[in-house]
């Protein structure tokens, strides 16, 4: 089958028009997030394989890649598609350079449209707000109030604001009675920037709360840059659901407001016989909820995290998207953001009671190669006559890897084992790299072996090492230099964070605005 190729102007059509599109980044995360298209999604050539069906379900479905040039693993990714079924494959000429000498823009970041639709809620909405400055006077005055971190608990545990409690967007309608009971507390949302924090206080708001309620401007950022003490490794659990005739209403009155359509199992039925469409069934619960009833060949999606990275769980641009629930106001609660996305989303109106059903993805990722035990991989550390690569992270690596084993990733795999023993033993803690390593190896005369880490440490019979700047900077091209140390004290990194996605909206065009639709 041929790849055909697109050039800019071609496909900002198709990406402003009605048709279903995939438009993929096939570079490494941490290219993708210096500089890409306002729409792309990050699928990393390492692991493209291992998230394509979830990402784009339907073979047919038209898909856009590209890298920087047009001529660098933006083929070896067309092909690799080709291989897995896809049908209708282009290549963006010129590829990043393209699009910008077309005279389009590139941004930085990652979840662009997600976070750049906070910010023109924050603009259209007028959403309430309070300073790091301000909520400190409101401890000290002892003020009734309190703090919700709409993220969910593994960022919550990293860093939170003393006093908070841990509950993500997504549960918001589904708990808030239980966290307040008088309407005279206020309310106030926060996250690590500021996405979060206004979708969260505006969905309270939108919900038709009475109390007075406020987004916390920069989040725990802001917090961080006003010399404010952060708590780190604290859990909070979530509060008890409590769904009463109140929000009930609410829910419905968020379902006139945005037109949000509920579909039987049989129109469901008959939108995944549909060839012509991409269809996605994704479950906006918590994963514990998720992992007892969750429906065949559904995603877990928390509702806050979808709304809030959307790219990462839906590929295909103007693809059904349909959302279920246990309780009728989580999924509503979401819809009515997605659809002021521009999201063609509806709710299922059994929800877990629901009959239907997806194919489910089912990968071999170890292609059917047997793992090798820890003993087996005490005996071949000590064997030179074997090539050893860790092909996690660069920052794992970084921070501990076997001391004669090589950091590689997939694009420059060939690049790597020119000259390698025989054998070859691969290091991986995520299927995903796995599988499209040994995609990448498949039908060269290799002895090839695997050795899965169980967790981010190596067995304590094992003698680690640790290397500050191997690989280098330039070589980690999975890892976002962009965002990081914004987290860990690094305040100047905080600033320019907030700076980027306070000043997202300044880049967007005439056809990115009109994406969205916030009401």
């Amino acid at each position: 089958m041929a790849i055909q190729s697109v050039d800019a102007k071609t496909l900002k059509q198709w990406l402003h028009g009605k048709t279903e599109i995939a438009l993929f980044d096939v570079r490494e995360h941490g290219q993708y997030g210096e500089s890409h298209l306002f729409l792309a999604t990050s699928v990393p050539y390492s692991r493209l394989e291992y998230d394509v069906a979830r990402l784009a379900p339907r073979k047919s479905v038209r898909i856009v890649v590209y890298d920087e040039n047009g001529a660098g693993v933006s083929l070896k990714a067309a092909q690799a598609l080709i291989q897995q079924g896809y049908q209708d494959i282009y290549l963006l000429s010129g590829g990043t350079q393209g699009w910008q000498d077309a005279g389009f823009n590139l941004f930085a970041g990652v979840n662009l449209p997600s976070k750049t639709f906070g910010e023109l809620v924050e603009h259209q909405c007028h959403t309430p707000r309070v300073s790091a400055h301000d909520l400190k006077k409101m401890m000290v005055d002892r003020e009734d109030f309190i703090i919700l971190d709409g993220r969910p608990q593994s960022e919550f545990k990293k860093m939170s604001i003393p006093g908070a409690q841990c509950c993500p967007n997504g549960e918001l309608a589904y708990r808030i009675k239980s966290h307040v009971v008088s309407q005279d507390t206020k309310i106030i949302i926060n996250c690590a920037g500021r996405t979060r924090s206004i979708i969260g206080a505006q969905t309270l708001i939108n919900l038709g709360i009475k109390n007075p309620i406020f987004a916390l401007e920069n989040g725990t950022q802001g917090w961080y840059l006003n010399d404010y003490v952060l708590d780190h490794g604290k859990v909070s659990q979530y509060a008890k659901p409590r769904v009463d005739d109140e929000i009930l209403l609410a829910s419905q009155s968020l379902v006139s407001k945005f037109d949000i359509p509920f579909i039987s199992d049989e129109q469901f039925l008959l939108w995944k016989n549909d060839e012509d469409r991409s269809l996605y069934l994704c479950d906006v619960r918590t994963a514990e909820e998720f992992s007892l009833n969750g429906l065949p060949g559904a995603q877990n999606t928390p509702g806050g995290q979808l709304i809030q990275a959307t790219d990462q769980f839906v590929g295909v641009r103007n693809a059904r998207i349909v959302l279920y629930d246990s309780d009728g106001v989580r999924a509503i609660t979401v819809a009515s953001w997605l659809k002021q996305m521009g999201h063609n989303v509806a709710v299922l109106q059994e929800g877990i009671k629901s009959k239907v059903s997806l194919p489910r993805i089912q990968i071999d990722h170890t292609l059917g190669l047997a793992t090798l035990k820890t003993k087996d991989l005490y005996q071949i550390y000590q064997n030179d006559s074997v090539t050893m690569l860790d092909i996690r992270g660069s920052m794992q690596y970084r921070k501990s890897h076997l001391p004669n084993a090589l950091w590689a990733i997939r694009p420059r795999l060939h690049e790597i084992i020119r000259g390698a023993k025989e054998t070859i033993l691969i290091i991986s803690d995520d299927p995903a790299l796995t599988y499209g390593a040994l995609l990448e190896l498949d039908g060269l005369d290799l002895n090839i072996q695997v050795y899965e880490l169980e967790g981010a440490e190596f067995p304590k019979e094992f003698e680690t090492i640790s290397t500050q700047t191997i690989p280098p900077d330039i070589d980690c091209i999975d890892f976002l230099f962009f965002v990081h140390d914004r987290h860990d004290g690094n305040k100047d990194a905080a600033r320019r964070y907030l700076e980027w996605e306070t000043g997202l909206i300044a880049q967007l065009d005439q056809d990115d605005m009109n994406l969205y639709s916030i009401q």
